[in-house]
């Protein structure tokens, strides 16, 4: 019987994480057990939540780091409303970001790290792998109506889920993922969304825990039970046999 612990252990993969609102709760908790197993990625590709916790994980911000800094965070640390397309200015979720990001760029972090943000004037994805971080991971998490668009060079840019929910956009054919898919549906999106499937793909094992605590800017309370939850699901997910072997 070969594990999905085992499947990870065989070859280098690539540790892909969706978006989902508030789901980087869950996300911290699932690469919190990734890293008390020695599971490390090759490379991570992320959006919106995916983007901020994949971003601060391939930057070599500990896990641990992580679930403390999400345990810690209050609506007051990232609300800043201003006027514009969008009811938060997002300075202070910037600040935040700066704050505890170790490396200022693509370039300075230990893993190689790809993240999907929606082009607002051209009306699709881009891949962003170069450059400032902190920017980037911004742009990816500014969720249409709630964080205003992040203008990054000449481009502006909004919430990576818009059209590349599943954070694939970056992710070649040849690459062994494994996706942690959050299962939360976003209010716009019909309850059968090709965006809310796990991608049908080869080489590809997924992690996907229902009923999580549902979390917003007002329901912060419950994130660290939903990051335990995640951490559980994942160390249950990883004892599991893989489909095919």
């Amino acid at each position: 019987m070969v594990t999905l612990r085992d499947w990870l252990r065989a070859r280098p993969f690539t540790l892909v994480m969706s978006s989902g609102f508030f789901g980087f709760f869950a996300h911290a908790g699932m690469v919190s057990v990734l890293e008390e197993e020695g599971l490390f990625p090759s490379r991570i590709a992320g959006s919106s939540a995916g983007a901020l916790v994949g971003g601060l994980w391939a930057a070599g911000v500990p896990a641990a780091r992580i679930r403390e800094e999400l345990t810690g965070l209050r609506r007051e640390h990232f609300w800043d409303v201003r006027p514009g397309l969008g009811l938060l200015r997002g300075a202070r979720f910037r600040s935040l970001l700066e704050r505890v990001l170790p490396v200022q760029t693509f370039e300075g972090c230990p893993v190689p790290l790809a993240l999907s943000v929606w082009d607002v004037l051209a009306r699709r994805t881009v891949v962003l792998r170069s450059g400032a971080l902190a920017a980037a991971i911004h742009a990816s998490c500014a969720f249409p109506v709630l964080l205003q668009p992040v203008r990054i060079g000449r481009r502006l840019y909004a919430d990576g889920g818009i059209a590349d929910r599943r954070a694939m956009a970056g992710v070649g054919d040849e690459e062994q993922v494994l996706y942690h898919h959050l299962t939360s549906r976003s209010p716009w999106r019909r309850r059968e969304s090709p965006a809310l499937a796990i991608p049908d793909r080869p080489r590809l094992q997924s992690i996907a825990l229902p009923d999580l605590p549902r979390l917003g800017p007002f329901r912060l309370g419950r994130g660290p039970e939903a990051m335990e939850r995640a951490a559980a699901g994942t160390r249950a997910a990883l004892s599991r046999p893989v489909a095919g072997g």
